[in-house]
């Protein structure tokens, strides 16, 4: 255990000797080290890693990837490792604690990762960027990468770990949030995915003011500077209900010189864009390795899909799958979708009138009437 000189999530890990190991190209390699942070589950102790290194007789830059919570394998973090070697970019996937092989038995991928318990919470984020920085301290051993250019690179959970990590880690030269922001806190207690674990906190007297001063020392804006100039990239998505608008906006606040590209999507609908959006932040890796200034598409059209549940006088409550085809504005206050329902097709014009819910117009084939929409952006 590291003597801890300052807040735990900015201390360094102690270093420790890694065992050695032969990395093949164009191939995964795995490889695992002891976790600098305890915690009661021996499973969670074994911090793996995936390796891919491109075909090259030189040390190459490489980018550390972290996934989503919950990942149930690491199918599109693979995709996007060969998308980098491509590049002749190194890739390292880390699987976050409580995941994956990480998972203690009688739970499941990531259950235990987030808990409505603070100092649990606490506990996890710090492995995490613990696991992180000795990850870099791996890389810096090998001589197959790069140790000068060393990327971050994470998915919603893993996006705010690598916000966490970039704000006290030096040694990372260019980071990119895809899905994933700051203000932990605030985040916990507007998330539509949290509702279950925001009423333990409530039921156990916390409250948004004190859990943001619980949470100081693991807020990645704590230790952000506004005069950071590494490379920074944010990939964000425009009607996004699980991280709000809010995070997207404290961790662009927090690092002023960050690109970024908004999907006209929720915070699941970019699973059908996939493909471009790493395509994207393999760009900005391989600008940032090479000096150059990273400009971001200017769109990258992903549809606005819905699941929903319109309600009519004519059809009733019907549950269905809809496609936006007009916007009133960037926010999405007023949009007309259309539905594939189990009565067939059908139309809705309307505003919204609380989250989640809109008033308007359903418009059926032979008879247009008043109508209510609950619904959820994918």
């Amino acid at each position: 255990m590291a003597k801890i000189v300052e807040p735990p999530i900015a201390t360094p890990p102690p270093s420790i000797p890694f065992n050695p190991v032969e990395l093949f190209a164009s191939k995964p390699n795995q490889f695992s080290f002891p976790s600098a942070w305890e915690s009661p589950y021996p499973e969670n102790q074994n911090v793996k890693i995936h390796a891919f290194v491109p075909d090259s007789s030189e040390a190459v830059p490489v980018v550390i990837v972290l996934h989503y919570w919950g990942a149930p394998d690491l199918k599109g973090e693979t995709e996007f490792a060969q998308k980098l070697n491509q590049q002749g970019i190194g890739a390292v996937i880390m699987e976050l604690p409580f995941h994956l092989s990480r998972t203690p038995k009688g739970s499941r991928s990531g259950e235990l990762a987030i808990q409505p318990d603070p100092l649990k919470l606490k506990a996890t984020m710090i492995q995490a960027v613990w696991d992180v920085r000795r990850t870099i301290d791996w890389i810096e051993t090998r001589p197959e990468f790069d140790a000068t250019k060393i990327g971050l690179s994470g998915t919603s959970l893993g996006a705010i770990v690598g916000s966490m990590t970039f704000a006290v880690e030096p040694r990372i030269d260019a980071y990119c949030s895809i899905l994933g922001g700051a203000d932990l806190a605030d985040t916990i207690w507007s998330s539509s995915r949290l509702v279950r674990e925001r009423e333990v906190l409530r039921r156990n007297r916390w409250t948004r003011e004190k859990l943001i001063e619980e949470l100081k020392d693991i807020e990645p804006t704590e230790y952000l500077s506004k005069e950071e100039s590494r490379p920074a990239y944010l990939i964000a998505a425009r009607y996004d209900t699980i991280v709000p608008a809010r995070s997207y906006d404290a961790l662009r606040v927090a690092l002023p010189q960050m690109k970024t590209m908004w999907l006209d999507t929720g915070h699941f609908g970019g699973f059908v864009v996939q493909s471009g959006v790493f395509r994207s932040v393999a760009r900005f890796f391989t600008q940032s390795f090479a000096g150059e200034v990273f400009t971001p598409p200017a769109r990258l059209y992903a549809p606005t899909l819905r699941i929903g549940a319109p309600v009519n006088l004519e059809t009733g409550f019907q549950v269905g799958i809809g496609l936006d085809i007009w916007k009133f504005d960037d926010e999405g206050k007023g949009f007309a979708t259309i539905f594939i329902t189990p009565k067939g097709p059908q139309a809705f014009i309307g505003m919204k009138v609380t989250s989640g819910l809109a008033a308007g117009v359903t418009v059926l084939p032979r008879k247009t009437t008043l109508g209510l929409l609950w619904s959820f952006v994918l």
